[in-house]
């Protein structure tokens, strides 16, 4: 009987064993392949985080996926990686401020092997984006490691949108002495120190994406020969049209028509006295000699009780810009001193300049935007923006990468 026994329990494990051997194969190739797919999506989620890291910088997409690649290695990839910006399937089809990255991989697993000789096919895809975090109405675009935006003095900054640099030193964003400042989120590439300056409520977002340019596509100034001159004595009034200026001395009122004003290597002095009135306008600071002599570039003086009166055309070129210091210029320090009263709508866009608010400024700004290389906030100045629904120039978009698919 034990014999018997015996043998039918060898027979049940003869026939079991293959069974169960192949289980524990199968499962070890269910194993492999989970793995390998995901280290795939790692791959692929970390190198479309990177190229959008690299769009958002305006350098080479493709670049930074095989620069990721490289420093986070999975399994070897036996095809090129696609990368799509504005990509070809998902919800963000055709957008261009995402990008999807596929890759894929050919494994030869123990088990399947035996069936699949030439190995399972392993895929694996991520998309990345640009997602908005709001708007922006104060940018430095400094990348270097010093302070990108500094307020001090008795500075007053209240603003309906956010401060962003793209510093990268500890003290990104310096607000200090008696300033006060009430702006939201304020944003840099590295460290923002706290500082009761800041109101209640205020979001700090340091370390965060570097912004981008948003007036980059402009281009270099080629402005209209002319040699003129926008002279106006105190008690005066005088308009101009657009053209290029060679000399700029306004001490009454100078009412200027709808166009581009190119002020060619001299200072645009503003004084105490003068009114400027003009919708429609965009002066350019620059210079016929800023390729071989970006220390020619004009500068922008407005001091005392200057009032300005002036708006951002709405179309063409210049959109949305009431000011740009040419990009070649030197890093020289813009300065608004003084009571200056203004009412304006538009970006003041000076990219290689810091933009200097001292002495008792008094702005009433609506809807402004600053971009500049750095900021400052000194003295008693004082920058309300107002910005009226429906009256907005411009917007500057915030924007953070975040994986969406």
């Amino acid at each position: 009987m034990l014999r018997a026994r015996s043998g039918a329990m060898a027979v049940i494990i003869a026939l079991t064993t293959p069974v169960f051997l192949g289980g524990v194969a199968i499962a070890v190739d269910v194993a492999q392949w989970t793995m390998a797919r995901r280290l795939m999506q790692r791959q692929a989620d970390s190198s479309a985080l990177a190229a959008v890291y690299a769009m958002s910088q305006g350098a080479d997409i493709n670049a930074a996926v095989t620069r990721d690649l490289a420093l986070n290695p999975g399994f070897a990839l036996d095809t090129q990686p696609v990368v799509e910006r504005g990509p070809s399937v998902g919800a963000y089809a055709g957008d261009g401020r995402a990008i999807r990255v596929a890759l894929g991989t050919t494994l030869r697993l123990p088990f399947a092997g035996i069936f699949l000789p030439e190995g399972a096919r392993i895929t694996a895809a991520a998309t990345a984006s640009l997602i908005s975090t709001g708007d922006i109405c104060v940018l430095a675009l400094e990348n270097e490691d010093v302070t990108g935006i500094k307020m001090t003095g008795s500075s007053i900054v209240d603003l309906n949108c956010a401060l962003s640099t793209n510093a990268v030193s500890e003290t990104a964003v310096d607000a200090g002495g008696a300033s006060r400042i009430n702006a939201s989120p304020v944003i840099a590439s590295s460290g923002i120190p706290p500082s009761s300056s800041y109101a209640t409520g205020t979001v700090l977002a340091p370390y965060s994406l570097a912004q981008m340019d948003p007036f980059a596509d402009l281009p270099d100034p080629a402005f209209p020969n002319g040699n003129r001159r926008m002279r106006v004595n105190p008690n005066q009034t005088a308009s101009f049209s657009p053209g290029t200026y060679t000399s700029v001395d306004i001490k009454g009122v100078a009412n200027l028509a709808p166009g581009t004003y190119y002020i060619d290597g001299t200072d645009m002095s503003i004084n105490g006295t003068a009114t400027v009135n003009g919708e429609g306008v965009t002066i350019v600071l620059t210079s016929r000699t800023a390729d071989s002599n970006p220390g020619s570039v004009s500068s922008m003086s407005m001091n005392g009780s200057a009032t300005l009166n002036l708006t951002a055309p709405t179309s063409g070129p210049f959109e949305g810009v009431l000011f740009y210091r040419d990009r070649r210029a030197t890093n020289t320090s813009q300065r608004i001193n003084g009571n200056f009263s203004s009412t304006i709508r538009g970006a003041i866009y000076m990219p290689s300049s810091t933009i200097d608010f001292v002495g008792n400024a008094s702005m009433n700004i609506d809807c402004v935007q600053l971009v500049g290389r750095q900021l400052v906030f000194s003295g008693n100045s004082t920058i309300r923006n107002i910005c009226p629904e429906g009256q907005g120039s411009k917007a500057i978009a915030g924007y953070a990468v975040r994986l969406v698919g």
